[in-house]
């Protein structure tokens, strides 16, 4: 993914009255064509191949063509060609241009320059501004043919932006005029010097003459402040994934390819991914910064959201995004977007709030090597600890709790925090939850299966028990709106009526089991716990979240429950409840990857 998502080339078109011209690309050819290409004779059979010609045998058969670099995938394109394809009629501007040659894919968003017959007073002390003749242009990214559509879509993105950006400038100071004049004018003047006859360049300067053709970009690069602009968005592209770009110094272009900044273990976790798991943060979940908070908010730019920095200054690992919300005098959805802010820019991730009994364990992509960057970082950060030696405590699932010293003060835990925390912020750590499924032994006489049987799978909406988003019992409400509208909220003023064996109790505890089988009824009933009303009435009120899709820590938020309650109702229940230990999909994209 990291090469794919790459660009091939930035490409600058404008169409006006001098016809289609293509303004500046980046990379160029530097040096001079080969002399066959020069003189437009053909090649002789037995000369060296250069990378991407067709090699041919003794026989004059021809073989495979080598695959090209990315630098000469779109350099077999001429100036004029790719004037001609990318600068596009006046009917497709404004909208996304995608166009397939071979191996490359042209991504771009062709620009009409609307300029109005009023905008340019004839009564403006200001110097006399000429008519534009630029009608439209088009910033184009090529890619390789097989790119991901999601790559695709990101770069467009990009060429929206800075064509939005040109066309505000253009309109303003004729921004965009000003800059095609000057390349044009450099364009033409490096064209007369190649036509110029060898003995007129002895009294050119040495660094004008040159011993062979030149490409003119090489000259616009210095002199054109856009044509600067496109080459580092293109550098930042193809390193980063980060794009800030400042247009005429003036207005701010600012970019994130998610393929180029989320990665685990040098592998890019697909943005499809990132969106899922940014769609399912709870208000249980944590904000994790990546970087310390005074390197964070120096990148900021000066017209940034207070909010923002607010949320910067307050967050905690220990902290949940609603106490995040409350200590920052946010609302908790204005909170919930500067998270996903963060996380898709890359400066933050989602983990559960540190506590004693968070159970932890060594990520299967950690690097364990002795003498690794991230060990001498680590000896760096906490002077006297060694990294291996830490992970090796982390080997088998091991909870905080267990590292606790009772006789110790508090002082000395902070060291333990500190070093979890930044753990977790390299990957080296994944969590681990506490899952309950319902799972109710067979009959003795239906050990057997049957071919009419329906599968225990079918009966929950044809899903699998390791799918994140299958309904509750006879729910219509997906898991997303689990935290606000779970149906177990609207049952939770049972708890208040008087007498655990009440009639109204007891009908209420019938129509909760009403959703299960005759069989799961009769096994849920014979368990011992299920003789005393109110264990059961609990237990029935929390089917739903007992088919391994809901963890301990959800469970408690939605029902506002003890860890040592429900603890307690799985053992009592234990006969007909699988309790496991694994990760929670929500925020193990950012700690693991998932296949």
């Amino acid at each position: 993914m990291g090469e794919s998502s790459s660009p091939i080339s930035v490409i600058l078109v404008s169409s006006g009255s001098r016809g289609n011209k293509l303004l500046f690309r980046f990379p160029f050819q530097r040096g001079p064509e080969s002399p066959a290409a020069q003189t437009g004779k053909p090649r002789s059979r037995y000369a060296v191949n250069s990378i991407g010609d067709i090699v041919e045998d003794q026989d004059g058969d021809s073989r495979e063509p080598r695959p090209l670099p990315d630098e000469q995938v779109v350099s077999g394109f001429s100036d004029v060609i790719l004037a001609t394809i990318l600068a596009t009629k006046s009917e497709m501007c404004g909208k996304k241009f995608e166009l397939k040659i071979d191996n490359v894919r042209f991504v771009g968003h062709p620009t009409l320059l609307q300029h109005a017959s009023g905008q340019i007073s004839k009564t403006d002390p200001s110097p006399k501004r000429e008519v534009p003749t630029m009608i439209l242009f088009n910033v184009v990214f090529a890619l390789r043919a097989t790119a991901d559509p999601s790559v695709i879509s990101c770069l467009h993105n990009l060429s929206r932006r800075i064509a939005i950006v040109l066309q505000h400038e253009e309109r303003r100071c004729q921004y965009l005029t000003r800059e095609a004049k000057l390349i044009l004018a450099i364009q033409d003047e490096v064209s007369a010097m190649s036509e110029m006859p060898s003995r007129c360049k002895v009294f050119l300067s040495p660094s004008t003459a040159t011993d062979g053709p030149q490409s003119p970009f090489l000259h616009i690069l210095p002199k054109c402040k856009l044509a600067r602009d496109l080459k580092e968005a293109y550098d930042s592209l193809c390193t980063t994934g980060v794009v800030r770009l400042h247009i005429n110094r003036w207005l701010e272009v600012s970019f994130c390819l998610p393929h180029k900044i989320h990665n685990v273990a040098s592998r890019f976790i697909p943005p499809e991914a990132i969106e899922r798991s940014l769609k399912a943060i709870r208000p249980y979940h944590s904000l994790l910064l990546l970087r310390d908070e005074k390197s964070l908010l120096a990148e900021l730019p000066l017209d940034c959201s207070p909010a923002l920095v607010r949320v910067i200054r307050t967050t905690s690992a220990v902290k949940n995004l609603q106490q995040l919300a409350q200590d920052a005098d946010l609302a908790l959805l204005q909170v919930f977007q500067l998270a996903a802010h963060l996380v898709y820019w890359g400066k933050a991730i989602i983990i559960y709030p540190l506590c004693e009994n968070n159970v932890y364990m060594l990520s299967p992509n950690a690097s364990v090597c002795l003498y690794s960057p991230l060990a001498d970082d680590f000896s760096c950060q906490f002077p006297g600890h060694d990294l291996p030696s830490i992970l090796s405590k982390f080997s088998l699932p091991v909870s905080l709790a267990e590292f606790k010293n009772p006789l110790a003060p508090p002082v000395q835990e902070t060291p333990l925090i500190q070093m979890v925390v930044w753990m977790l912020q390299h990957r080296l750590l994944i969590q681990l939850h506490t899952y309950a499924c319902l799972m109710v032994p067979p009959k003795e006489e239906d050990v057997r299966p049957k071919a009419e049987e329906v599968p225990f799978t079918a009966r929950l909406g044809g899903r699998s028990l390791s799918t994140p988003n299958a309904l509750s019992f006879g729910s219509p409400t997906s898991s997303d709106d689990l935290t606000l509208t779970s149906p177990s909220m609207e049952n939770s003023s049972a708890e208040l009526l008087p007498g655990g064996d009440s009639p109204v109790n007891k009908r209420m505890t019938e129509n909760m089991l009403t959703s299960l089988s005759e069989h799961e009824r009769e096994a849920i009933l014979s368990v011992s716990a299920a003789h005393n009303p109110e264990d059961l009435r609990v237990f029935a009120r929390l089917l739903h979240y007992f088919r391994g899709h809901h963890h301990l820590e959800e469970i408690m938020y939605n029902e506002n429950m003890r860890r040592s309650h429900l603890l307690m109702l799985f053992d009592k229940f234990r006969s007909v409840l699988v309790v496991t230990n694994h990760e929670d999909p929500v925020i193990s994209v950012f700690q693991s990857l998932q296949k």
